[in-house]
């Protein structure tokens, strides 16, 4: 049984995927929030397996809120569902860790099978083209490509703080840094 979250800010939404969620075997909606700052509560109370979540809120960004959400441990997975779900939020997705995007437009199979993947721990993300990565690395500092490439590549954020020596609260700022320089808006939790 996948249990999914739903946070998005428009209640026809909400009560639309409510419904959406559970016409699908093996998938169960647990619970949903309005705003960014429902989310820790819900997550807390419901346990989701999945947060499906989407990136226009009131008062923040999506990908601030995946932040926060996949820096919790253990965290469920996040799965970015916005009528904006293109190229050009792929890799500032990544970034903030979330494991897929899913637009708003597409067929409920697909939004079921980036569920399923989300669930098993896969990745639901469209691939980085070359040049959606040279673009990303283009508006980084020098010393933030690598850790691009990093959260590109899935390492643990364990491991990335190994290989940067620093602190989780480092590299919070320095990915924090990074979507900003993307011009994914983002604040420091």
């Amino acid at each position: 049984m996948i249990r999914v979250a739903v946070v998005d800010d428009h209640p026809a939404v909400r009560v639309g995927l409510d419904a959406l969620l559970r016409s699908e075997p093996g998938v169960v909606p647990v619970g949903a929030a309005e705003r960014p700052q429902e989310v820790p509560p819900l997550i807390y109370r419901t346990q989701p397996d999945v947060v499906l979540l989407d990136y226009q809120l009131p008062g923040e960004d999506g990908l601030t809120v995946c932040r926060r959400i996949t820096a919790e441990v253990p965290a469920p997975a996040v799965l970015i569902y916005s009528a904006f779900a293109d190229a050009s939020l792929i890799v500032p997705a990544i970034v903030a860790g979330a494991v897929g995007i899913v637009h708003k437009g597409r067929m409920g199979h697909e939004l079921f099978e980036a569920l399923r993947l989300a669930a098993r721990g896969e990745s639901a993300m469209p691939p980085v083209s070359p040049d959606l990565m040279e673009t990303a690395a283009l508006a980084l500092a020098p010393e933030d490509v690598p850790v691009l490439g990093m959260l590109i590549e899935r390492l643990p954020k364990r491991d990335i703080r190994q290989v940067l020596g620093c602190s989780p609260a480092e590299l919070n700022q320095r990915v924090a840094r990074m979507l900003k320089a993307m011009r994914a808006p983002t604040t420091v939790p």
